[in-house]
């Protein structure tokens, strides 16, 4: 599976574009997505809440199960993709793209992320 070099990668299955140094986009990986199955439902963060790193900050619901969405930085929440909430099958179409779930504004320097090939590394030898 090809992970996008430019973002980065928690062990919890989320990407972050830090690129956009106003707001960084969360989402959950291609990975995440395809083990969940069939998202059905998104919970996302209020917009205006408060993001700690590593901390759950919403819910995604599939056939399978109900997961945590965990926070990969800390910061202020300052929009979220209402397309995902009104579709939530776009997070399991296009997770890297118009799957995104949340824009944070980060606070400080993120700490304990994975580059691609860590995330790739970690999803192989992890045997997730």
């Amino acid at each position: 599976m090809t992970n996008p070099q430019n973002l980065s990668y928690t062990q919890e299955h989320e990407w972050i574009d830090l690129a956009d140094t106003t707001a960084a986009a969360v989402g959950i990986t291609k990975y995440a997505a395809d083990s969940l199955g069939d998202v059905v439902f998104v919970q996302l963060p209020e917009v205006g809440a408060r993001a700690t790193a590593g901390e759950p900050l919403g819910e995604i619901e599939s056939t399978k199960s109900v997961s945590d969405l965990y926070a990969p930085v800390g910061g202020e929440v300052v929009e979220i993709n209402e397309a995902v909430v009104d579709n939530p099958e776009l997070v399991n179409l296009d997770p890297f793209g118009d799957g995104w779930l949340f824009r944070v504004r980060v606070d400080g320097t993120p700490e304990g992320l994975l580059d691609a090939a860590g995330y790739d590394a970690f999803t192989t030898e992890s045997g997730e």
